[in-house]
């Protein structure tokens, strides 16, 4: 990060660098540290840290009356008129 006078600018990062250095660039932005990831000279994204702690996450037990893991109802299938399996599969066998 540098800082001219009272300005602050963000530290700069190509996808490359990102890519090859990412823990030690999250550890950056875990110290307040925001980045701009570039993509050749164009900016493509910004890293900032986040505003609450991972900490603030609160789990709680399910309710009483919830339904055991396996016994949860499923919607209704819906009225396709068509094999969705056999659409999955050309489409699968399209993209090769």
């Amino acid at each position: 990060m540098t800082y001219h006078d009272y300005l602050m600018t963000m530290k700069r990062v190509g996808i490359a660098e990102l890519k090859s250095r990412l823990s030690e660039h999250l550890r950056s932005v875990r110290r307040g540290q925001p980045i701009t990831v570039m993509d050749r000279d164009t900016p493509v994204a910004r890293i900032v840290p986040c505003e609450t702690p991972a900490s603030a996450l609160v789990i709680r037990p399910p309710r009483r009356d919830a339904p055991k893991p396996g016994r949860v109802p499923l919607p209704p299938a819906l009225p396709v008129k068509q094999d969705i399996v056999r659409l999955l599969l050309e489409e699968r066998q399209a993209g090769r």
